[in-house]
């Protein structure tokens, strides 16, 4: 389970990751609400942790930011405040959940166990959709309105990953932790291979979907927007595709 952490207090955060991580869990640390915001909205983790309190951009703001991005990434709001509103506030900003300083981490893990649970049930639809492309988990099919083609498990794992996350930039090191484990030995040439078998198999099926190489990154899947005139935009960035050349798209 990968974690993000946003707390202010360092040497709290750090003792936290380090039991954390002793338990098996990866751990990304921020310190402010700006840099905690910029990584959850540039990265896919299991769950986010925030404190309210934070310098700059609070934590209720980092969280209603996140949900306005359409991020359903389960999250816990970590406050010493007790006052019901603030409570209130949190949860009706779109959090799952509300843990109070000072705590103990049994109960903090008990709480990440069950948001697990939580995610686990609402990502239970095996049929995901982006564009006009739909991929199915069940039979490990995707399909658009002209073509059905089969996916191994690897590559079905993969397409999910990327379309339950549009156009955020996945991390080569997050796609080996989510699709193989973060105990393997898969490594970035393993994530190529399979990127590679799906950019092929997504050119049979005429989808407006495709997987971009975000250079010294990782990868994103975006939707091709058509027009009437029948030219199509991408979102704007600077990527690069597997045979090295850069595009550069939309500058505003």
């Amino acid at each position: 389970m990968r974690l993000l952490i946003i707390e202010d207090e360092k040497s709290l955060a750090e003792a936290v990751r380090e039991i954390l991580v002793a338990h098996n869990y990866a751990v990304d640390l921020r310190f402010d609400g700006k840099s905690g915001l910029d990584l959850a909205l540039s990265d896919t983790h299991d769950a986010i942790i925030i404190d309210i309190m934070l310098p700059g951009l609070n934590g209720f703001s980092v969280l209603e930011e996140i949900r306005a991005h359409g991020i359903s990434t389960p999250v816990l709001l970590l406050t010493a405040r007790t006052q019901t509103s603030d409570k209130v506030r949190g949860l009706d900003s779109g959090a799952d959940d509300y843990l109070t300083k000072p705590f103990t981490m049994a109960e903090l893990m008990a709480r990440l166990r069950a948001l697990s649970r939580r995610r686990d049930t609402l990502e239970t639809n095996t049929v995901v959709t982006a564009g006009n492309l739909e991929l199915d988990m069940s039979t490990l099919q995707m399909r658009t309105s002209k073509q059905l083609y089969s996916l191994t498990l690897k590559e079905a794992q993969l397409l999910e990953l990327f379309m339950r996350h549009p156009n955020s930039t996945l991390s080569v090191q997050n796609i080996v932790d989510r699709i193989w484990g973060y105990e393997s030995d898969a490594t970035e040439r393993h994530v190529q291979v399979y990127v590679s078998f799906l950019r092929k198999k997504l050119a049979l099926v005429d989808t407006d979907v495709s997987i971009e190489t975000v250079r010294g990154v990782g990868y994103r899947l975006v939707v091709q927007v058509t027009h009437g005139d029948g030219e199509g935009d991408s979102p704007q960035s600077r990527v690069t595709h597997g045979d090295g050349e850069s595009d550069s798209l939309g500058t505003g």
